[in-house]
């Protein structure tokens, strides 16, 4: 098992559609671009930031861009144009005014490498705006990885991870200051009002717990999920409304290009 990009679940992932898009909605909020002409969402997912950017765009040329063919039939069913590629190799095959990316790039590795060659595909003044959950050192993705080690799916699961981690604030800053005219970087941390059964598991389950999922025998699920959910209940109690209340840390990059 490896940190690969997972197989997605899109009923999964849109348990959450509400709070899984109001980042996308500050990001998007952020961009200011005169007269863009071409936009692309890099790691568009099931399509649900496609429609903000046609809102806030009128009348550009909007693409999503996915490595998923599932997601990409939930984002195609909804109208959007879409293109099947591997977000990490991709580049447009002419510089394109906006690249926004939300909740997608933290799968990728080597972002020394993956965002000045992003800056690279944007026409000069274009803007990069993009939205990492900055959550490695957390309780919902560091007790994965103690789950997995826990019972007798470990050798399934051995030496597998979830999402790498992203780099510090100021890495990318050092990286990509003199590559761009400006640069704006900030964190936010969301305070995500969830409900149900096991909320907590069900929100990892349509993201960071996928790499196991896909890596476990269906047998080995029910038993993982469970360990799992012991292991989140001190951190995330359910409160006296019966929600559960998710922190959530997400880092935002704004740069344009010189």
């Amino acid at each position: 098992m490896s940190a690969t990009l997972p197989d997605w679940d899109p009923e999964q992932y849109l348990r959450f559609a509400d709070e899984r898009l109001r980042p996308a909605i500050d990001l998007a909020a952020r961009i200011v671009h005169p007269h863009p002409k071409r936009v692309v969402d890099l790691g568009c997912g099931t399509g649900s930031a496609l429609a903000l950017l046609s809102a806030r765009f009128p009348g550009v040329e909007l693409v999503g861009v996915d490595s998923s063919p599932v997601m990409l039939d939930k984002a195609r069913s909804a109208g959007a144009k879409t293109v099947l590629a591997d977000i990490a190799k991709w580049s447009p095959p002419k510089p394109v005014d906006v690249i926004f990316s939300n909740a997608a790039l933290h799968w990728i590795a080597d972002h020394a490498a993956l965002f000045p060659k992003l800056l690279a595909c944007l026409t000069p003044g274009g803007i990069l705006a993009v939205q990492m959950p900055a959550m490695y050192n957390e309780p919902v993705r560091t007790l994965q990885a103690a789950a997995a080690a826990s019972g007798p799916w470990s050798a399934q699961l051995a030496g597998g991870a979830s999402a790498p981690p992203i780099l510090e604030p100021e890495v990318y800053y050092d990286l990509l200051s003199a590559r761009a005219a400006s640069i704006e970087i900030w964190i936010t941390r969301y305070l995500h009002v969830l409900r149900g059964e096991d909320p907590v598991v069900q929100w990892a389950m349509g993201t960071s717990l996928r790499p196991y999922l896909d890596a476990l025998s269906p047998s080995d699920r029910p038993g993982f999920l469970a360990a799992y959910s012991a292991l989140l209940q001190p951190h995330y109690p359910r409160r006296a409304d019966g929600s559960v209340l998710l922190p959530f840390r997400r880092l935002f990059l704004l740069l344009k290009k010189k």
